[in-house]
C-alpha cells in the first residue's frame, strides 16, 4: 500500500467467495464509487468460472468514465496466490449449495420448528456452522501463513461463531465481522423520529446508538438525535401504532421476502426496554419457538415473512443470469450509495477517515461487562489507522441478557464440536435441546433423530 496525498494507493485486498453473484457487486459498486483509495481485488472461489465473470464484471467497471475508483480485478487458483502479502481478506461465501441450507431450514419444520432464516440461529444455524467453521479453520491457518498482518473482513453467516473460529484458530489476527442489521434499525428510528417530531427527512448517521448484544440480536440502551433522547418517541409511536407497525412508503412487507413492519422489535421494547436492533426474521429466530414463530399463520400476524429456500434457489437463477448479462456487458451496474460500510471501514483502517460503527469481535476487552470474555459480541469500536478500538458498551439488563445466554453456550459447544473434527453428535444434541427454538417444542427422542438426519444430509455424518 502506498500513500498520496489524501489518497491510499496498490491496496491488495483477497476476496475469498470472490465468485458471489450477490455481494460482490455491492462490493464492488462501493469500491468504484470511492475516489480516496485504489488497488487490486484478489478474486478467490472454489468455483472458478464465478470468479473469472467477476473478474470481467470488475474491470468492466473499473474502465468505466463515471467510476472514480480504480482497481484491478484478477482471479487467483489457490489461497496461496490470493492471501500472499495482502493488506485486507474480506471472506464472504456459502457453505456449500441451496440444497444443504434446504435440510438447514426446512427439515425442523417436521417437528413444528419454523425458520424464518435458518443461516444463524436454531437448527438451521448450527447445521451451516458446522459446515462453515472447518473451512474458515482452513482460512485462519492460510492467514497466519501469508499475510499475518493483514485485516480480515467477514461477512459470512453465522457471524459470531465464524469470527469465533478465527480468532480460536489464530488468537493474534486482526478479524471483525461486518453486519448491517443495525444500519436497518438506525433507519427506522430515523423514520419514526421524522414523523413524531414532524421533520421532512432524518438521516441514518445522525441516529447515534449504543450497540449491545451479539451478531442479529443486537439491542439499543441509547439512541439519540442531535440532543433529542429518542427512546420516549419510540415508546410513544409504538403506543399509537403496534397494531400496523412501521412501513416505509417503498418498503411494504408483503412486497418483499426480506421486509416487515417491524412489530416483532416493537413487542420485545414492550417486553424488555430496549431497542432491539435486527431484522425481525432475524429476531425471532433467537426467541422461544412458541411466541413469534409458532406456525405460519403466527409470523404472518407479526407481520414478517418466512424465507424459503425454494424462494432463494429461484433468487440464483435470476442472479445467474444477471452475471452473464453484466460479463457480457448487456447490462451496467448502477452506481448509487449501496448503504454498507465495508469500505469505509477499509479507508479508516488505511488511515483516512475515524469512523464509529457496529462491529463484531471477541469480547477480551468486555465492551460488554456481563457476557463472557469468550463470546463474539457486536458494540460500536472506532476505526482509525491500523487499529479497532472497541467502545465499552456497558452492561446488558439481566432479563436480556438471559435471552442471550443459552445462543452464547451453544456457541461453545458448536466450537467444540467443529474442532474436533464434527463427531461428537451429542454435543449437537445438547445445543438443539438449549436452543430456544427447539426446547419445549419436541421430544429428546425427536430431537436426537433431527439431528441424526439433519448431519447425514448435510455433512455426510
Amino acid at each position: 500500500m502506498k500513500y498520496c496525498n489524501d489518497h491510499a494507493e496498490d491496496i491488495q485486498i483477497a476476496y475469498i467467495g470472490g465468485g458471489s453473484r450477490g455481494w460482490a457487486w455491492t462490493f464492488m459498486t462501493d469500491l468504484a464509487m470511492e475516489k480516496a483509495i485504489s488497488g487490486t481485488i484478489r478474486l478467490y472461489d472454489i468455483d472458478r468460472e464465478a470468479a473469472r465473470a467477476n473478474e470481467i464484471i470488475g474491470n468492466r467497471l473499473r474502465d468505466r468514465e463515471d467510476a472514480p475508483g480504480k482497481w484491478d480485478y484478477c482471479v487467483k487458483d489457490s489461497l496461496e496466490e490470493a492471501l500472499t502479502g495482502v493488506d485486507f481478506v474480506v471472506i464472504s461465501i456459502l457453505p456449500k449449495t441451496f440444497d444443504e441450507m434446504e435440510t438447514d431450514v426446512h427439515m425442523p419444520e417436521r417437528l413444528g420448528i419454523y425458520q424464518s432464516v435458518g443461516d444463524t440461529a436454531g437448527p438451521g444455524g448450527m447445521m451451516r456452522a458446522l459446515r462453515t467453521l472447518p473451512m474458515f479453520v482452513e482460512f485462519a491457518e492460510a492467514i497466519r501463513k501469508y499475510c499475518p498482518d493483514a485485516w480480515v473482513i467477514n461477512y459470512t453467516n453465522p457471524m459470531s461463531l465464524c469470527v469465533k473460529t478465527l480468532y480460536e484458530v489464530f488468537p493474534q489476527i486482526k478479524a471483525f465481522g461486518c453486519c448491517h442489521e443495525v444500519f436497518g434499525t438506525q433507519k427506522v428510528l430515523a423514520g419514526i423520529a421524522a414523523r413524531e417530531l414532524g421533520i421532512e427527512k432524518i438521516e441514518r448517521h445522525d441516529i447515534h446508538v449504543n450497540v449491545l448484544g451479539i451478531n442479529h440480536f443486537t439491542w439499543f440502551d441509547y439512541a439519540s438525535y442531535k440532543g433529542i433522547d429518542l427512546f420516549p418517541v419510540y415508546r410513544h409511536y409504538i403506543e399509537n401504532h403496534f397494531e400496523e407497525g412501521f412501513e416505509e412508503n417503498d418498503n411494504n412487507w408483503m412486497n418483499s421476502t426480506f421486509n416487515c413492519a417491524h412489530r416483532v422489535k416493537m413487542d420485545l421494547f414492550r417486553r424488555y426496554g430496549l431497542i432491539a436492533a435486527a431484522g425481525d426474521r432475524h429476531l425471532a429466530e433467537f426467541m422461544p419457538g412458541g411466541e413469534y414463530l409458532k406456525d405460519p399463520e403466527t409470523v404472518k400476524n407479526w407481520k414478517f415473512g418466512l424465507t424459503t429456500v425454494a424462494w432463494r434457489k429461484d433468487d440464483l437463477k435470476k442472479r445467474l443470469e444477471r452475471s452473464k448479462r453484466l460479463a457480457a456487458g448487456e447490462e451496467e451496474i448502477e452506481l448509487k450509495p449501496t448503504g454498507e460500510e465495508g469500505i469505509l471501514l477499509i479507508k479508516a483502517l488505511c488511515g483516512l477517515e475515524r469512523v464509529v460503527s457496529n462491529v463484531n469481535i471477541p469480547n477480551t476487552g468486555r465492551q460488554i461487562a456481563n457476557l463472557p470474555e469468550s463470546a463474539v459480541v457486536e458494540t460500536n469500536a472506532v476505526f482509525e489507522r491500523d487499529a479497532i478500538r472497541p467502545v465499552l458498551a456497558g452492561s446488558i439488563p439481566e432479563p436480556v441478557r438471559q435471552l442471550i445466554m443459552p445462543h452464547v453456550i451453544n456457541h461453545e459447544r458448536i466450537m467444540k464440536v467443529v474442532m474436533g473434527g464434527n463427531k461428537d453428535t451429542e454435543l449437537v444434541v445438547e445445543a438443539f435441546l438449549n436452543d430456544p427454538l427447539v426446547k419445549g417444542r419436541a421430544s429428546e427422542e425427536d430431537v436426537r433423530k433431527l439431528v441424526k438426519d439433519m448431519m447425514e444430509a448435510t455433512l455426510g455424518a
